[in-house]
């Protein structure tokens, strides 16, 4: 159970590698974006007239690409096609405002650079550049991976070993931070250290409640 502290769940500091990198999952983890992924996809439905997203069909989208989620709310391969058609002249932009920033993010993004690199790994496809233009972002981290950018998105590593590739380092020698089963997932299957945000249930090295929380364990890291 997450406390005021960082948990460690499955690791000590003595057999934690020196930590060179920290990866952010983007949705759940760097903002609260359940308003804004909800209104966009239900724009997308009303189009379509059909209905508000469900709470399991929210779920989904929520952590899925936009390919993956449209597929699951389109089962007919005609309606689907054209959903995708329309998705693809539908701005984000409209919905970024509804997007809350985490409340330590820049304050921990501050405190890490230029000590450790930063990377953000997300199933996002195209709107990742224009989320971090809005919020003053663009500059503070040296890697962005989104999901058109390797073979497979998460629950497969292809994006955490993205990142090990263009930072030249071992998937021991970071972090990532995440809220959900899918980042879970990339994370063991990619062998990096997992650090749960806000959700005690995921199987991870720590567990955390708030952002602030990840200089705790770097510092426990280095001991």
């Amino acid at each position: 159970m997450a406390t005021s502290s960082a948990v460690a769940k499955n690791r000590t500091k003595g057999a934690m590698q020196r930590i060179t990198a920290v990866v952010f999952d983007c949705d759940g983890v760097m903002f609260d974006t359940r308003a804004s992924n909800a209104a966009y996809y239900n724009t997308i439905l009303a189009h379509f007239d059909g209905p508000v997203l469900t709470d399991d069909q929210f779920a989904f989208v929520h952590m899925h690409t936009v390919d993956e989620s449209l597929a699951h709310l389109f089962a007919d391969a005609k309606t689907l096609a054209q959903a995708q058609a329309y998705r693809r002249q539908v701005s984000y932009l409209p919905f970024l405002d509804r997007m809350e920033m985490e409340p330590d993010l820049t304050a921990l993004l501050a405190w890490l650079r230029p000590t450790y690199r930063t990377a953000i790994a997300t199933n996002r496809t195209d709107t990742m550049n224009r989320v971090l233009a809005v919020h003053g972002l663009t500059d503070v981290f040296d890697l962005v991976v989104c999901a058109s950018d390797v073979p497979r998105p998460k629950p497969f590593p292809d994006c955490l070993q993205r990142v090990c590739d263009v930072f030249s380092l071992g998937p021991e020698q970071a972090i990532y931070i995440g809220d959900s089963k899918l980042d879970e997932m990339a994370a063991h299957a990619a062998g990096m250290p997992f650090v749960a945000y806000a959700d005690p249930s995921l199987d991870a090295d720590f567990h955390i409640d708030h952002l602030c929380q990840v200089r705790e364990i770097l510092e426990e890291a280095e001991g």
